[in-house]
C-alpha cells in the first residue's frame, strides 16, 4: 500500500476510472454483438446504428483508440453488408 497521500488518492481515482471504462467497453461489445445477431432482420438497421454510436462514444471518452474504433466499425459494416 502506498504511503504518499497523492498516491493513495491516485489509486482511488484509477479504480473509479477503470470501472467506468469497463462499463463503456462492455456496453460497446454488447451492442456490437446484438448488431451481428440481428443481421437479416428488421431490427438490424437500428442495432447497427446503436453499435456505431457506442463505439464513437467509447472513442470520445478515451476508452479505445480512434483507429481501433475505425477498425471495429469497418468490420461490423462488412459483416452486415455481406449477408444483406
Amino acid at each position: 500500500m502506498a504511503n504518499i497521500k497523492s498516491q493513495k488518492k491516485r489509486i482511488l481515482t484509477d479504480a473509479k476510472r477503470a470501472e467506468r471504462n469497463r462499463a463503456v467497453r462492455s456496453e460497446m461489445k454488447t451492442r456490437t454483438k446484438r448488431a451481428v445477431e440481428t443481421v437479416g432482420t428488421d431490427e438490424n438497421d437500428e442495432a447497427v446504428r446503436l453499435a456505431v454510436k457506442r463505439i464513437d462514444k467509447a472513442v470520445a471518452k478515451g476508452v479505445i483508440h480512434p483507429n481501433a474504433a475505425a477498425r471495429k466499425k469497418s468490420r461490423l459494416m462488412k459483416r452486415v453488408n455481406t449477408s444483406a
